[in-house]
C-alpha cells in the first residue's frame, strides 16, 4: 500500500526506526512506495533523530566531561550550547548535501537519478548512526556510536538497489563512493562546529574522540559481547584511504575503507552460518500455507558479513513472510540490530499491542492487531540467529508457526570461533 495516499496510516517515528533497523530490506520497499517529499521527511523524521547526537554530545562534553587518570575537563556551557545548535543545523543540511551527491553518483553505477529517492536513501539510511549518537552522552562509550554509524553504511548498501535502481553488483562500489563523500562531509562538520568551540579538549571535537589519539587498542565490553577495537589499525587504514583519495584510486580507497571497518568491527563472533544451513529450517509449508518464494543469500560489504534466508507463504487471502538472519557473527552489528532484546516493554492502544519480553534465553518482540488481522514477531536466539515473521494472522498462530521451525536445533548451532 502506498502510504503517500494514506497519510493517517504512515508509520510513526518509532515504528520506522525499528523497521529500518530490524527489517531493512522489506522496509526499503515500503519507503520506495512512499511520498518522497523532502520537507515532510525533515519535519516528521530528521529533526527528531538529528537531535539525539547533538543533545547527547552536549551532555557528554559540557555536563559529564571528558577525562582520564582521575581528571575531567568540560566544555563551557555556553560554548557547548552553541556547538550543539550549530552541529545540529549542519547535520540536517549535510543530509541534503549527501542526497545531492548520491543522486549525482547514480549514473556512474548504472542507477537512476531521482533526488527524492536519494534523499530518502540518505535520511533513512542515517538512522542507525543518529540513534547511536546517544552514546556521546557518556564520552567513554562514544566509540559505540561509531559502531552504530557502521550499521548505517549497511543500511545504505541494502537501500541502493531499491531506491536508486542500481544493479546489486554495483551497490558496493556505489556505497563506498558515497561513504567516502560522507567521511569528508563529517570532517567538514567537525571543522565548522569546532570554530565555535575554541580550545578543543585534547584533540576531542564535537563528534567524539579522534581515532588514534587513544592507546593502540581499545577494549569495550557490552553485556553478552566482547568487542575489541584496534584504533591503531583504524588510524593506519584512514591514512591509506587519504593516499588513495589523493591518487584517485577508488579501488584502493574501497579496500582501505573495508580495513577500517574491519578493525572497528573487531571481536568477530566467528564465520556466519552458511545460507544453506539456515535454509534447512525454512519448510515448504508453514501454518497451512504453501511457500511461494524463497531467497537464501550471504552479503559481504566492507567488513560486514551476514547470512539470511527469506520466504513467503500464501493461501487464499492469507500471507506470511519469514526471515532467518545470522547477526551473531558480527557482535557490533548484532548490538545495533537487536538493541530491543535488552529491554522489556509492553504498550497497548485500542487496536494494537506491542511487547518485548524473554522466554528462557530467547528474546521476543511482538506487535499485533487485537482483531487478529495482522501480527509481527521477532525472536533472538542465544547464538545470534534472529527470526522475524509477519503475516495476516493472529499472533498466537504466528508463534505456533515459528515453533515448528525447529527452534531448539537452530539455537544449538555453533559457529567456528
Amino acid at each position: 500500500m502506498n502510504t503517500a495516499s494514506s497519510p493517517a496510516l504512515a508509520p510513526s517515528l518509532l515504528q520506522r526506526v525499528q523497521a529500518i533497523l530490524l527489517r531493512p530490506r522489506e522496509t526499503w520497499s515500503d519507503i520506495a512506495a512512499e511520498d518522497g517529499d523532502i520537507a515532510r521527511i525533515y519535519k516528521g523524521y530528521l529533526i527528531y533523530l538529528a537531535a539525539i547526537p547533538a543533545v547527547a554530545g552536549f551532555i557528554g562534553q559540557s555536563l559529564v566531561g571528558i577525562g582520564a587518570f582521575g581528571f575531567s575537563v568540560r566544555v563551557p556551557i555556553v560554548q557547548g550550547l552553541v556547538s550543539m545548535v550549530v552541529g545540529y543545523a549542519l547535520s540536517l543540511a549535510m543530509v541534503y548535501v549527501l542526497a545531492l551527491i548520491a543522486n549525482a553518483l547514480a549514473p556512474k553505477f548504472q542507477g537512476q537519478q531521482n533526488l527524492p529517492s536519494a534523499f530518502k536513501l540518505v535520511a533513512y539510511g542515517a538512522t542507525a548512526g543518529m540513534v547511536g549518537g546517544i552514546f556521546s552522552a557518556v564520552p567513554s562509550l562514544s566509540m559505540l556510536g561509531l559502531l552504530a554509524a557502521l550499521y548505517s553504511i549497511y543500511l545504505i548498501y541494502t537501500g541502493i538497489p531499491v531506491l536508486m535502481q542500481a544493479p546489486q553488483d554495483k551497490a558496493i562500489g556505489y556505497t563506498v563512493a558515497l561513504v567516502v563523500c560522507g567521511i569528508v562531509a563529517g570532517i567538514l562538520i567537525g571543522l565548522l562546529t569546532s570554530l565555535v568551540t575554541p580550545g578543543g579538549i585534547g584533540g576531542t571535537g564535537p563528534r567524539g574522540p579522534v581515532i588514534g589519539s587513544a592507546s593502540p587498542g581499545v577494549s569495550i565490553t557490552v553485556p553478552g559481547t566482547d568487542i575489541k577495537i584496534d584504533t591503531s589499525r583504524i588510524e593506519a587504514a584512514s591514512r591509506e584511504m587519504e593516499k588513495a583519495q589523493a591518487s584517485g584510486d577508488s579501488q584502493a580507497a574501497g579496500k582501505a575503507l573495508g580495513d577500517m571497518m574491519g578493525a572497528a568491527l573487531g571481536g568477530q563472533g566467528g564465520a556466519p552460518f552458511p545460507p544453506e544451513t539456515l535454509r534447512g529450517f525454512v519448510p515448504d509449508k508453514l501454518a497451512g500455507m504453501t511457500r511461494s518464494r524463497i531467497e537464501a543469500r550471504s552479503d559481504s560489504a566492507m567488513g560486514i558479513q551476514i547470512s539470511s534466508v527469506s520466504a513467503q507463504y500464501t493461501a487464499d487471502n492469507q500471507e506470511l513472510e519469514i526471515e532467518v538472519q545470522d547477526v551473531g557473527a558480527v557482535p557490533a552489528l548484532a548490538m545495533a540490530m537487536t538493541a530491543w532484546s535488552r529491554t522489556t516493554m509492553e504498550s497497548e492502544t485500542d487496536g494494537e499491542v506491542e511487547r518485548v519480553y524473554r522466554r528462557g534465553d530467547i528474546a521476543i518482540k511482538e506487535r499485533y492487531q487485537k482483531d487478529g488481522s495482522a501480527s509481527d514477531v521477532a525472536l533472538l536466539l542465544p547464538n545470534g540467529v534472529m527470526l522475524q515473521a509477519n503475516g495476516s494472522l493472529p499472533v498466537q498462530q504466528l508463534h505456533e508457526a515459528l515453533s515448528t521451525l525447529g527452534l531448539d536445533q537452530l539455537a544449538r548451532l555453533k559457529r567456528p570461533s
